[in-house]
C-alpha cells in the first residue's frame, strides 16, 4: 500500500469511518508490530505482554473517534503513545502486585543513552517524560517517536517536521535532559526506581 492510500485511510479514519480504520490497521500491522517488539526488548527478561498483545492493546485504544490523524506522524505517534501508556500501567499493576517491589525494567541500549545502569524504569521513565513535555513538548515527542515507535533520526526528523540537524541537536539535548532528571530521581522514594 503507497503513502497515499495511507494517508487517505488516516484521513477518512480521523473522521470516523470504522472500515477505514480496519484497513489502516492491517496496512501498518507489521510496522506496528516491529514498534512493539523493539519495545519489548527493553522489557526485562519474563515480561507477560508480547508484542502482538500489545499491538492489539494499542488497536484497541487508537480508536478512530480519538483519531483525527492529519499524517503518519500523527498515526504513529499517537500508537507509540498507547503503548508507552500500556507499558506504564502494566508495570504499576505488577509493582502493585508486588507491594512496592522491583518495577518493570526497560533498557535504552539501542539509543545510546549513557547512563552507569543501563537497565531503567519503565515509569521514571514515564515520569520524565511527562516533565519533559510539560517544558519542552517537542523534545518529548522526539523522544517518544525514537524510543516508543522506534524511528530513526531522520524519520522522526520528518515526522516532526524537522531538518536532521535541528532532530540531532534536540535529541541530544533531550538525552542529556532525560538522563540528568532520571540520575537525579532514581532511588527517590516514590520514583519508578
Amino acid at each position: 500500500m503507497s503513502q497515499g492510500d495511507i494517508t487517505r485511510l488516516l484521513e477518512a479514519a480521523g473522521r470516523g469511518d470504522r472500515l477505514a480504520f480496519d484497513r489502516l490497521y492491517r496496512a501498518v500491522y507489521e510496522e506496528l508490530r516491529r514498534i512493539a517488539q523493539a519495545n519489548m526488548r527493553r522489557e526485562a527478561p519474563g515480561h507477560t505482554l508480547q508484542p502482538t498483545a500489545l499491538v492489539n492493546e494499542a488497536y484497541l485504544r487508537l480508536t478512530p473517534q480519538a483519531g483525527g490523524w492529519e499524517n503518519r506522524r500523527h498515526f504513529f505517534g499517537a500508537a507509540a503513545s498507547a503503548m508507552r501508556r500500556i507499558l506504564v500501567d502494566h508495570a504499576r499493576r505488577r509493582l502493585s502486585q508486588k507491594r512496592g517491589a522491583g518495577a518493570e525494567r526497560v533498557t535504552l541500549d539501542g539509543l545510546d543513552v549513557a547512563a552507569e545502569e543501563k537497565e531503567l524504569d519503565v515509569l521514571l521513565i514515564d515520569e520524565a517524560l511527562e516533565r519533559l513535555g510539560a517544558e519542552r513538548p517537542r523534545l518529548a515527542e522526539l523522544v517518544s517517536l525514537r524510543f516508543f515507535a522506534g524511528l530513526s533520526i531522520e524519520d522522526a526528523a520528518r515526522a516532526l517536521d524537522l531538518s536532521p540537524a535541528t532532530a540531532k541537536r534536540d535529541w541530544a539535548f533531550a538525552r542529556a535532559w532525560l538522563q540528568d532528571h532520571i540520575e537525579s530521581h532514581r532511588g527517590r522514594p516514590g520514583a519508578g526506581g
